[in-house]
């Protein structure tokens, strides 16, 4: 008798991403026709290697969609002035529909002094406090992108919330609590883990669904997950040969999970295809063009 257990489904991004955006197209193309052209700017202090990788692959794929992507590159010696200044001005430049401030920052620079500086209606990766504190009441605002990407992963593949249990594991403002307010919308019984939670393993195994966002290599492994339970990864964690790796342990999660979101060729490229979509939504509305609502991509 075989009593290996099936590995767990694959929930790749790519073909959503696709599908998003599609829909990035169809907004632009409608807009094209009011001569209105989305522009996005991204604000980068860096010289991170691996963050102006990220920054150029946003551009071209700005490019392919129809929208003008402008890197403004301040270097890695930018200022809190400097940067103060580009926000204000961004924020107030009618030919910018949506702003990125990308991290990380110079050190003596902290992103929660400079986010609130962009203007919410240009705010596409929902990094200003007024964002998240739209979501909170239910008011509309652009959610941070890797938030979002998670909830339409999970609507791709028909993955029911509605009355589950659902851990998310991290706290942050551009994942975990953003996420936590958009699965309530959903009718999640949400429980957020963090790291003065104890005893991980007592929530994850007791979840239907667990999304994990906490930046440790390896921290989810099969013993933290129950039978049949769905597991997306949003971890980003560069190791020293340079690949990339989530905050799931692959190997023993995929032989307890019904279905596991990979690193990388997950979210990450849903995450991207948002940015656009919402950078075309930005643009129309503040052209004042009808748009079709801003809801889930369907299949």
């Amino acid at each position: 008798m075989n009593t290996t257990r099936p590995q767990a489904r694959v929930l790749s991004g790519k073909g959503l991403a696709g599908l998003v955006q599609e829909q990035a197209r169809d907004r632009i193309r409608a807009l094209g026709a009011d001569s209105v052209r989305p522009v996005l700017a991204v604000v980068v202090a860096t010289s991170d290697q691996s963050t102006h990788w990220y920054v150029r692959s946003i551009e071209r794929a700005a490019e392919r969609v129809g929208i003008d992507c402008r890197i403004l590159d301040l270097g890695q010696e930018a200022t809190q002035e400097s940067l103060v200044s580009v926000l204000r001005d961004l924020s107030v430049e009618p030919s910018v529909s949506g702003i990125i401030l990308q991290t990380p920052l110079p050190g003596a620079v902290r992103a929660e002094d400079l986010v609130g500086l962009i203007a919410p209606e240009k705010d596409i990766d929902g990094a200003n406090p007024l964002s998240l504190g739209r979501l909170a009441v239910g008011q509309p605002a652009f959610a941070p992108a890797t938030a979002r990407a998670v909830v339409e992963l999970l609507d791709h593949y028909e993955v029911p919330v509605a009355g589950k249990n659902v851990a998310v594991v991290g706290r942050s403002a551009v994942v975990g609590k953003p996420l936590s307010l958009l699965l309530l919308e959903k009718d999640a019984t949400v429980t957020i883990c963090h790291s003065k939670s104890g005893d991980l393993a007592r929530y994850t195994r007791a979840a239907d669904v667990v999304v994990v966002a906490a930046g440790r290599t390896g921290l989810l492994t099969g013993s933290h997950v129950s039978p049949g339970s769905v597991v997306v990864d949003v971890g980003t964690n560069v190791l020293a040969d340079g690949s990339l790796v989530g905050d799931v342990d692959e190997a023993s999660v995929m032989g307890v999970a019904a279905a596991l979101s990979p690193v990388p060729g997950g979210v990450g490229s849903v995450t991207t295809a948002l940015l656009l979509l919402h950078t075309a939504e930005a643009a129309g509305l503040q052209a004042r063009i009808p748009l079709m609502a801003a809801s889930s991509v369907r299949n």
